[in-house]
């Protein structure tokens, strides 16, 4: 068999046979550690060959885990990373010093564990946080990076030990899982929090902060907060960089940063990198020279291949895709997107069922023209119900089966002076970038 037909079917024996919150919902998920364990120690417990930082949030996770790991590779540290779900290569979601894990480490690791694999029948998550931490134990990682997929306490990335936790921040999001209020979602991320660990909060919010502050002296665990150690103030943007003046609060040192990652809520994510960098100097043997680690913010996208954070596909038309699915990012967003400047503004969206659309709806702005579509998965919202929810609330636009159709209207609509955000959640902005790319 063809080496790309081979990896196909074995992507599709991962995705058919294998529970998937992604596309199916709070169904696939396991509530306890029971698989991922079982898997690891069949493994040899690869997740304790390497030194990890173990990152949750509600949002900002997955970018601050990028510009992490960007930092310990300019720094010339071998890095893995984890993070969730990917956009538009399976492969994402395992790096080493930014490149993908080959196809055939995949198609092997599937064939050789595929009895362990039905003998545990794990969801797809864990079997992908158990390879992550077979491929990053392989290549002798110096440190990964590991963002939890939802949750924290629970989470199958919550058998590591790291040498630090980072919650970034908490708002609402899976509450069906996580719990109704800001604090039961803060005690479930708290989870991650680990014995005589330091942790790190991104931001510090009243519902949460007793929340963290109860489980880290419950683990003797020293608890840091971003916001007094570092100021960060925004001086300016162009379609490439946004710029920064740093000041560290407690030595009053000015820097210049410069992040190629352009989304106006990245601020809150580079503070808590930078004292993130901070506490690791502090506690650990690991250098990071702040100039390199200001360095590095400036190449994430070229140093670990993120994408999909305010991400500029083009600039005349503007088109812009972001990854924002729930109330508090899709607000974070909006917030940038209606600084712009265009004759006419058009929006591409979708979400899943189980998100509170009507909430997330409030932040999208009226004087827009609509393209309400769905994406290719069990999970999708239908569009014409999305339509429907729209236009009760005052929205203009129309309804369309597919993505790949609804980004082809927009296209088709666009002068040259117009702008198109393409949001609403992963799978949305996915298969958008592979129409347009």
């Amino acid at each position: 068999m063809h080496l790309s037909n081979e990896y196909e079917s074995t992507l599709q024996y991962l995705y058919e046979q294998l529970p998937m919150f992604s596309r199916t919902g709070k169904d696939a998920i396991k509530k306890d550690l029971t698989n991922i364990k079982l898997l690891c120690e069949a493994l040899g417990n690869p997740e304790q060959q390497f030194k990890t930082i173990h990152i949750a949030g509600t949002n900002g996770k997955g970018s601050t885990s990028h510009m992490l790991a960007a930092v310990f590779q300019q720094a010339g540290y071998r890095t893995g990373l984890y993070t969730s779900p990917h956009l538009l290569d399976f492969r994402e979601r395992f790096r080493i010093n930014g490149q993908l894990i080959t196809k055939e480490w995949v198609m092997e690791f599937v064939t050789t564990y595929k009895k362990l694999i039905e003998t545990v029948q794990p969801s797809f998550f864990e079997i992908t946080v158990a390879m992550a931490f077979q491929a990053f134990a392989e290549s002798k990682v110096d440190i990964a990076i590991i963002e939890t997929g939802l949750g924290g306490r629970l989470d199958s990335t919550n058998i590591i030990h790291p040498l630090l936790s980072i919650i970034t921040n908490i708002s609402y999001d899976h509450q069906d899982v996580l719990g109704n209020s800001l604090a039961e979602i803060a005690r479930e991320k708290a989870g991650i929090i680990k014995p005589q660990t330091p942790v790190l909060i991104g931001e510090e919010q009243d519902d949460t902060n007793r929340v963290f502050f109860e489980v880290a002296l419950q683990q003797q665990s020293k608890i840091y907060y971003a916001q007094p150690l570092w100021d960060l103030v925004k001086t300016d943007q162009d379609y490439q960089f946004q710029y920064f003046k740093a000041i560290h609060r407690a030595n009053r040192m000015l820097f210049t940063i410069k992040s190629d990652l352009l989304g106006n809520y990245q601020q809150h994510n580079i503070r808590t990198v930078l004292a993130a960098i901070e506490i690791l100097s502090l506690t650990t043997s690991f250098q990071l020279p702040i100039e390199r680690a200001i360095e590095a913010l400036a190449h994430v996208k070229q140093l670990t291949g993120l994408r999909g954070r305010w991400d500029v596909l083009q600039t005349h038309p503007l088109i812009v895709t972001d990854v924002a699915h729930n109330a508090a990012g899709v607000q974070e967003v909006f917030s940038q997107w209606n600084a712009i400047n265009a004759t006419t503004k058009h929006i591409v969206v979708g979400f899943v069922k189980d998100k509170d659309v009507t909430k997330a709806l409030t932040h999208f702005p009226k004087e827009a023209v609509y393209y309400f579509c769905q994406a290719n998965i069990p999970r999708a919202l239908p569009s014409h119900e999305l339509f429907q929810l729209a236009s009760t609330l005052g929205f203009n636009g129309v309804a369309f089966s597919s993505v790949a159709t609804a980004v082809a209207a927009a296209q088709s609509a666009m002068k040259h002076d117009d702008a198109l955000l393409i949001t609403g959640s992963f799978f949305i902005v996915n298969e958008a970038m592979e129409v347009i790319a």
